[in-house]
């Protein structure tokens, strides 16, 4: 067993676990953050998707003691006292999900994404870096389209500020 110690979502959290653990079971089933969803456990899907140290990634990837040490962030850690993050807001407002199993994955995608291209963000690029997301029911119009309010609306306060 090894002991395995995050900051997540701000907090800092310990838990033991089996080397063999990937941080996604562990997120979930340790700490009990379950938001973040397991697809196909095979990087296929990007339901698992979560931000370590500042970008996005596929928590199935990444053993549970590889991460040791890091900051993590989860869906759950994205709404602030109460008010959802933009990007969640942007998919709730354009109807971005549907059975809600990708949505996780997709908005934490989402939100790497704007951090690191701003409103210039267009839709042939939201549609590319989004291809490791995958969505069994929209089709991806209405989530290409809450990516895109998003960053604008992102993109907008910034330039007020």
């Amino acid at each position: 067993m090894a002991k395995v110690t995050l900051t997540v979502n701000g907090r800092k959290m310990s838990g033991e676990c089996d080397d063999r653990i990937l941080l996604v079971n562990f997120v979930r089933d340790n700490l009990g953050l379950t938001g973040t969803h397991v697809g196909c456990d095979t990087t296929q899907c990007g339901a698992c998707v979560i931000h370590m140290d500042g970008k996005s990634v596929k928590s199935c990837t990444i053993l549970a003691v590889q991460a040791n040490g890091s900051e993590i962030t989860t869906i759950e850690g994205l709404a602030k006292d109460g008010e959802l993050h933009p990007v969640q807001a942007a998919f709730k407002e354009n109807h971005g999900l549907q059975c809600g199993f990708c949505t996780p994955g997709m908005v934490m995608t989402s939100v790497d994404m704007i951090r690191r291209h701003g409103a210039k963000l267009d839709e042939a690029t939201v549609r590319h870096e989004l291809e490791g997301n995958i969505c069994r029911c929209t089709g991806y119009h209405n989530i290409v389209k809450s990516v895109l309010a998003a960053a604008h609306e992102m993109g907008a306060k910034q330039a007020a500020e």
